[in-house]
């Protein structure tokens, strides 16, 4: 490979929540003695950005002001040009594109145009934590449909169970997370369009979360929300942002797509509301840096890298920890780990499993805060070498213990 997603990075002691803040109320303590940690919790990686990136900032940062700015065209013409040859979008244009502080913020900012507070609002369970904290601290009631794994271990929408919760529940918004957190699901076209054709029927808004957009796996496709009918381009407000794709979390910037006039005037105007929904200098720099061919191509080494890293891990858990079930994501970089037989095998529950890794440096997370219920969420985006380490502390210490005595 042209770019390095071997080579362990040091991130202590550099500002990154994944390793610096064990312990100070975001997660547990440090491991015991003789454990280095393995950040598995928090859904960034431990790659070195696209170097184009660093490069678009060192050179703006080589002029000494940073004053007030507008965004330049060439921001523009990145995401028109990288949405175009990524995801096939045509007919994007500027003034359909609104720059967001982040993707939750874009998110009420077009809920609060949709609905009035207490209103229901849509969501497919597992549900992403972000959804479900910024729905209750806004004032509106989630209503959930589960997804559902089939025969073959995917997951998958239940459109009764969609249509039923709408009627019933007089539901006038939705959130569509494509692809899926925390399951790691890449829809199909026809079932975002058979989704839409619900919505349609309800006059149901959605919002569609497609910050996971880049990051496809094993040769799946990322389909625009979008795209799917006119109809669905009209009432979706679709969400993205650089952040996931490039590592890029701690700079801040997210955009919003939005062809529909009225709704992309009414999102503008509740986005712009507290004054501070503003562009950061360098966060438009860095998207444009990646947002070039070379930083197309160090996605596409970035996604075979993911891909090799999640087939190892899934069939590592179908292998060696009986009782564990992981259902094979199609895209992000996480994966949602069922550990309901294995618990109930070892009458243990699941904090005492989830310590169990902590201790020995797999800091993972519980996914009972994405909705699970005895889950846990895996980061899977390390050079392959920690990887195996994770997992091999994960067999020896956690899921079979009791083997090793």
């Amino acid at each position: 490979m042209k770019y390095d997603f071997e080579s362990i990075i040091d991130r202590h002691g550099y500002d990154a929540l994944a390793v610096d803040a064990l312990g100070d109320g975001w997660a547990p303590g440090l491991p015991k003695e003789g454990f280095d940690i393995i950040p598995m919790w928090v859904a960034d990686m431990n790659f070195p950005t696209a170097p184009g990136i660093c490069e678009a900032m060192r050179k703006r940062i080589d002029h000494p002001a940073f004053g007030y700015f507008d965004p330049r065209d060439e921001y523009f013409d990145s995401i028109i040009k990288w949405q175009g040859e990524r995801n096939g979008v045509q007919g994007l244009r500027a003034e359909h594109i609104g720059y967001e502080n982040g993707v939750l913020g874009g998110l009420l900012s077009a809920i609060g145009t949709f609905c009035s507070r207490g209103d229901n609002v849509l969501v497919h369970g597992p549900v992403y934590m972000g959804f479900s904290m910024s729905l209750k601290n806004n004032g509106y009631n989630m209503v959930l449909s589960p997804l559902v794994l089939d025969g073959d271990g995917v997951w998958r929408m239940d459109f009764d169970d969609m249509e039923k919760k709408i009627r019933e529940n007089n539901i006038h918004a939705a959130i569509f997370c494509s692809p899926h957190n925390p399951t790691g699901r890449v829809w199909e076209r026809w079932e975002i369009e058979r989704a839409m054709a619900i919505f349609s029927k309800y006059d149901v808004s959605v919002v569609s979360d497609e910050i996971w957009s880049d990051i496809i796996l094993d040769g799946h496709k990322h389909i625009p929300t979008q795209s799917v009918s006119e109809d669905a381009r009209n009432r979706t407000v679709a969400l993205y942002a650089p952040s996931k794709t490039f590592n890029l979390a701690g700079l801040i910037g997210a955009y919003h797509i939005i062809y529909n006039k009225h709704l992309r005037d009414r999102v503008n105007k509740e986005s712009s509301l507290s004054h501070y929904n503003s562009m950061n200098m360098l966060s438009m720099y860095a998207l444009m840096g990646a947002y070039t061919q070379e930083g197309s191509e160090w996605l596409d080494e970035l996604c075979q890298t993911l891909s090799k890293n999640v087939s190892y891990a899934c069939d590592y858990i179908s292998e060696h920890f009986d009782g564990v079930e992981a259902a094979k994501p199609q895209g992000t970089y996480m994966v949602f780990m069922d550990c309901r037989e294995w618990l109930d095998r070892h009458s243990m529950t699941l904090d005492e499993l989830l310590l169990a890794g902590w201790d020995v440096g797999v800091a993972w997370q519980d996914g009972r805060q994405h909705g699970g219920t005895d889950h846990i969420r895996l980061n899977l985006a390390h050079p392959m070498s920690r990887v195996r380490e994770a997992f091999a502390r994960m067999d020896k210490y956690v899921f079979n213990k009791e083997k090793q005595i």
